[in-house]
């Protein structure tokens, strides 16, 4: 473990990026103390400029813009690690059972994968929020849907490779049932790479919802930094702010994300740093 934190340490931009992400995960866990109340509810005069009040000014229904982007960092990084949660075991269990089975199982899980691959993403993600109505349980389960291929075509990969192992078939001569092989032998040894992607799909799905929210199709009782963007594209000429600040909020967050993922993957796999990557 001190190993593992002294190679994330050295490595700058991971640093930076967890920096950011704890600045990040402070204002959404400050939210209410900072801004007591609903953040949709008007604070002053519409569409007012940044100013020693309202430092990111206000919209045109006179809410504070800074306090959107509090309370709308809780919503995007509840939905972001929930639906990558709920996707990585989705993949994980799909996975898991393809590599290890073999045969028909693999043959037919293969399939399935193949078949939510070859649909748009943001398409079907668009379908299963209108089919389940707008909210943030339907954000999640639409964006675990359709992210959750990749992690069972890796976790399929590391235990094809890991199966054949001698302490794997040394269990399986043992007569050790087969779900333990697969959660105490194989899967602790596959987990490195499933945690560096499984956090690069925290990326992913606060833009999928910040996509989402953009487009009418989110939980309209929560405010979102893709809402606040959404609601203010009309007016952006004449308030930039608006766009600008809940933007800048969305940049940074999955920039960091990606730093922390990368560093992750780089402390975890020393041998293999600067050679593997992964595309969120």
């Amino acid at each position: 473990m001190r190993g593992l934190l002294r190679r994330f340490a050295e490595n700058p931009a991971a640093t930076a990026g967890l920096i950011m992400l704890a600045a990040i995960l402070f204002a959404a866990l400050t939210a209410s103390f900072f801004f007591p109340g609903d953040p949709m509810a008007p604070r002053g005069a519409p569409l007012l400029p940044p100013d020693g009040r309202f430092p990111f000014g206000t919209d045109m229904l006179g809410r504070d813009v800074l306090a959107g982007v509090f309370h709308g960092a809780r919503v995007s990084l509840l939905i972001g690690f929930l639906s990558a949660i709920v996707s990585v075991l989705i993949g994980v269990v799909v996975g898991a059972a393809a590599g290890f089975f073999d045969g028909a199982v693999d043959d037919v899980l293969v399939r399935v994968t193949e078949f939510f691959q070859t649909i748009p993403s943001f398409i079907f993600a668009i379908l299963l929020v209108a089919i389940l109505t707008p909210g943030v349980t339907s954000i999640i389960v639409a964006i675990a849907v359709v992210t959750w291929p990749p992690i069972a075509r890796l976790a399929r990969t590391e235990f094809m490779a890991l199966r054949s192992r001698q302490f794997v078939e040394a269990a399986v001569l043992a007569g050790v049932p087969r779900l333990r092989i697969i959660s105490r032998e194989i899967l602790p040894n596959a987990v490195t790479p499933l945690i560096v992607m499984g956090s690069l799909l925290v990326a992913t799905a606060i833009l999928t919802e910040s996509s989402l929210s953009f487009l009418g199709l989110g939980d309209p009782n929560h405010i979102s930094w893709g809402y606040m963007i959404g609601s203010s594209r009309t007016v952006f000429r004449q308030a930039w702010w608006l766009s600008v600040f809940p933007g800048c909020a969305i940049v940074l967050t999955v920039l960091a994300i990606n730093l922390v993922g990368e560093g992750l993957n780089d402390a975890l796999n020393p041998h293999l740093k600067g050679r593997v990557k992964f595309e969120s």
